[in-house]
Formats: C-alpha cells, sequence, structure tokens
C-alpha cells in the first residue's frame, strides 16, 4: 500500500505524518474537525491552553466513539437473536417432521 506525505494544523500547529494514501482525506477531515472543535471550545469555556482544548477533543470524541461502539455492539446482539430466531422457522418449514410430536 502506497504512503504519501501529509501535513495538517491544528491550533495553528502543523504535524507531518506518513499516512495510506486512501487514508489522506480522511487524515485531514479528522485535523479539521479537532481543529474547528478545540477552537470552538476556546470560545466557549475562554480556554489559552492548547493542551486543556485538546484533551476536551479527546475526551468528547472518545466518548461518542465508546457509546457508538456499545450501540454497534447491542445492534449485533440484536441482530444474532433475529438471524437465529429465522434460522429456527426456516428449520421448522423445511424440516417439519423432525419438529412435531
Amino acid at each position: 500500500m502506497e504512503s504519501v506525505a501529509a501535513s495538517v494544523t491544528i491550533l495553528g500547529r502543523n504535524y507531518k505524518m506518513r499516512v495510506s494514501a486512501t487514508d489522506e482525506e480522511a487524515l485531514r477531515k479528522a485535523a479539521a474537525a479537532i481543529d474547528e472543535q478545540a477552537k470552538s471550545f476556546g470560545k466557549q469555556y475562554a480556554y489559552n491552553d492548547h493542551q486543556d482544548l485538546l484533551a476536551m477533543v479527546s475526551l468528547t470524541q472518545i466518548t461518542r466513539l465508546v457509546k457508538t461502539q456499545d450501540q454497534l455492539k447491542y445492534k449485533d446482539t440484536d441482530l444474532i437473536e433475529r438471524l437465529q430466531s429465522i434460522d429456527n422457522l426456516l428449520d421448522q418449514i423445511l424440516h417439519p417432521s423432525q419438529h412435531s410430536l
């Protein structure tokens, strides 16, 4: 997989890194979102310390990630249960003699 040099700016500071060519656009969008949210927190809470702002962004984003993962886990469990139920119904329809007493 080809990697490319990418440079992004967050709170006026440049960060250079090598990323997969397919990940470059996502990296730029992520950096822009971090920068925008950090600046918004700075205005909202009158913070000037970039470390504090980045910590707040990190907490906010990781909280969203954890909640999303929990929702997906629930949906996966629900989907598995539904598929098992469908499988049982199909089994009863296709093999009625095995299920009658």
